[in-house]
């Protein structure tokens, strides 16, 4: 059953596909498949929580050395699934590129380790949506955690959240730093679509993809755990968000105070 289900996980393959190679029936895949992503949806708070597997103070050291940018405790991005045309509200689960799917909403640190992951959202809702509904942003906005997220301009900037923002002078280098330690989540999100090409289409109902979603999500997480080696990653770049107007822009202050510690050592010390 494990290997069935593990097998349809792996491949971008319809269910009797996967039933005539291991000469069972559609049904029985089906099952397989079902009972295996529940089993590792139960395992969601074991290996995904926020804000990861290593000490807070250590998570912020590992994205620190990948371009100086301070403070950092997580990552965040959308990736959107695609499905199959549901029969029930068809019109929300059309996205911004015109086809049905889910969007996903990943956080993780510096390692790969995914975080957190948000996984039942049609694909209409944007990201930022997603986000200020889900727990973890009252957890941050409460001070639970001392830190900043990186996302993009998809984004409100607020003092938790830092976006990048195209200006001369020091900004210029803080945009540097900013671009680089939140390409992470991006290299994640195609690692986990590299070893997971099931994600690439899932052609089942979308409460099912959304369980199918985090099983991956979780199994991700126990391969990065182990040191696996991960296939090579394919670009799947998302399309540009609209920017965020300027009322909810409140962590510009924040923003403007990271900048000098984002320059390169050289300009740091003039």
């Amino acid at each position: 059953m494990l290997c069935v289900a593990i097998r349809f996980f792996a491949n971008e393959s319809f269910l009797y596909n996967i039933g005539d190679a291991e000469h069972l029936g559609k049904a029985t895949v089906c099952r397989a498949t079902r009972k295996v992503a529940l089993a590792l949806k139960g395992l969601l708070q074991t290996y995904v929580f926020f804000p990861g597997h290593k000490p807070l103070r250590t998570i912020k050291e590992e994205f620190h050395m990948i371009s100086v940018f301070p403070n950092v405790i997580g990552c965040i991005d959308g990736t959107h699934i695609p499905i199959i045309a549901p029969s029930i509200n068809e019109g929300d689960y059309v996205n911004r590129k015109s086809f049905h799917s889910i969007n996903v909403q990943i956080i993780c640190d510096a390692a790969h380790l995914i975080s957190n992951v948000e996984a039942k959202w049609p694909g209409s809702v944007h990201d930022s949506r997603i986000y200020r509904e889900s727990t973890l942003c009252n957890r941050v906005a409460n001070g639970e955690f001392h830190g900043h997220l990186l996302v993009d301009r998809g984004y409100p900037c607020q003092p938790t959240l830092m976006t990048h923002d195209p200006e001369p002078g020091p900004q210029q280098w803080y945009n540097v730093a900013h671009c680089r330690t939140r390409a992470r989540v991006e290299m994640t999100i195609g690692i986990l679509k590299a070893r997971f090409q099931c994600l690439r289409r899932l052609r089942v109902k979308p409460e099912r993809a959304c369980d199918i979603i985090v099983a991956c999500v979780v199994l991700h997480n126990i391969a990065t755990i182990r040191g696996e080696q991960h296939p090579a990653i394919q670009n799947d770049p998302e399309d540009d968000h609209p920017l965020q107007p300027a009322h909810v822009q409140d962590g510009r202050a924040v923003r403007d105070i990271l900048c000098p510690h984002t320059l390169p050592p050289t300009l740091a010390l003039k």
